[in-house]
């Protein structure tokens, strides 16, 4: 049975809107009710305006926010019509979304030490987990997965928090010439002792995470990536195969955990 979900439509207006590396930007936007009431691992559903004939809002993770401020943080990396339109929202903007939506990510109880490993665009929701991991005393490992140097996201505030910060590119233009796999199957096989896996990115680059944490009996939990064109569990377009039958990424997940999925 599909998980209701807790999201309501609210106004928001855009604050901020400039690159952030290449081919992604970062938006920030006002909207204090989501500013106070997000959890790392949650997301929401923007309206981007400028096409009255797309009717379907796009699905965002966020990284950081200021609950006193009223603000939230996101990441996006140009990949279509929509995304290019969201380049013109200039300051002053104004816009819905649909949030927050979803379950967020969770730390067991007793953590002392977690690995977390990002690749690409799925480095966003994981900024937001660090941040909670380090005020929760929790020692952070994190590895970041990136096409080359310029695509590196979200570095400064990941060390800011406190995890110590490790680097794969694609092409070897910085960090380990590689996958971000390569780093966590390291560190895994190290003494460093985790207590939980956490991971969002490609498909494939979960999968290897997930069964590396398998391999190693460390809990693995994974946020996966579908389209979500509702937000709210209604359009089932997001399903996800899981141990226990199709569940709907965007009420049951986005977060799962990594030994449910049917890779």
């Amino acid at each position: 049975m599909t998980t209701l979900s807790s999201a309501h439509k609210y106004a928001c207006s855009v604050l901020v809107n400039e690159p952030l590396a290449q081919d992604i930007w970062r938006m920030r936007f006002s909207c204090p009710e989501l500013a106070q009431s997000m959890r790392p691992g949650q997301f929401f559903n923007l309206a981007v305006p400028g096409d009255p004939s797309n009717i379907l809002r796009l699905p965002f993770s966020w990284s950081v926010s200021d609950p006193r401020e009223g603000w939230v943080e996101f990441a996006y990396l140009l990949v279509g019509e929509g995304t290019r339109r969201m380049t013109t929202m200039i300051p002053g903007t104004a816009s819905d979304l649909v949030g927050p939506a979803g379950n967020g990510w969770y730390i067991p109880q007793n953590t002392q030490h977690a690995l977390v490993v990002g690749g690409g665009s799925g480095v966003v929701p994981l900024v937001a987990l660090v941040h909670e991991l380090t005020q929760h005393g929790v020692s952070c490992d994190f590895v970041e997965g990136a096409a080359t140097q310029n695509r590196v996201i979200y570095e400064d505030a990941i060390t800011h928090y406190g995890a110590h910060f490790y680097l794969s590119t694609d092409d070897g233009s910085r960090g380990v010439h590689g996958f971000s796999t390569q780093i966590s199957q390291d560190l895994l096989a190290s003494s460093a002792a985790y207590d939980v896996v956490y991971t969002c990115g490609p498909s494939p680059m979960m999968r290897a995470i997930a069964a590396q944490a398998h391999e190693a009996r460390i809990p693995c939990q994974v946020s996966m990536e579908k389209l979500m064109a509702c937000g709210f569990g209604a359009c089932t377009t997001c399903l996800v195969d899981t141990k226990n039958g199709r569940k709907t990424c965007c009420t049951d997940g986005p977060v799962f955990d990594g030994e449910e999925v049917l890779w």
